[in-house]
């Protein structure tokens, strides 16, 4: 809960979600808005799904980011070969679609449909959220218009 409560502050510092969620309270330095708001949602989810549930979009999540970071990995080895990395990967080409297939192969395989689904769900939510506000307000499309 607290990862997810800071990405979302810094998404909205960024001008990707609304600024004013990216407040932060004077006395603790803290996003206390952003952190009560995901508290909620955590505590409807925790009311609401079974922990089998819960533990499986938590899971169909963590394998999502583990392809994005591998096919970013590829992407930049591609792109910036000469790139200073403060971590190497040895037999990229090898690991990065060896990770891939893997956590594709964990996600199709070990999750159920209900997960599979919903986890689509949500990032369908958001993707529009982003491309009718994120993508007109962030920093960077300020920065670039």
């Amino acid at each position: 809960m607290y990862g997810q409560s800071r990405i979302f502050f810094v998404m909205a510092r960024d001008g990707l979600l609304p600024e004013s969620l990216a407040k932060v309270s004077s006395s603790r330095g803290t996003p206390v808005l952003m952190t009560t708001l995901t508290g909620l949602v955590v505590m409807v989810m925790a009311g609401t799904l079974d922990l089998t549930q819960i533990v499986e979009f938590a899971n169909a999540g963590t394998l999502c980011a583990f392809v994005a970071v591998a096919l970013c990995m590829l992407v930049l080895r591609s792109r910036d070969p000469q790139r200073p990395r403060a971590f190497r990967t040895p037999l990229a080409w090898l690991i990065g679609p060896a990770c891939i297939v893997g956590c594709l192969f964990l996600f199709f395989i070990g999750l159920t449909g209900f997960t599979q689904r919903w986890f689509v769900y949500w990032n369908a939510i958001g993707l529009i959220f982003y491309f009718a506000y994120g993508s007109w307000r962030s920093r960077l499309a300020r920065a670039a218009g």
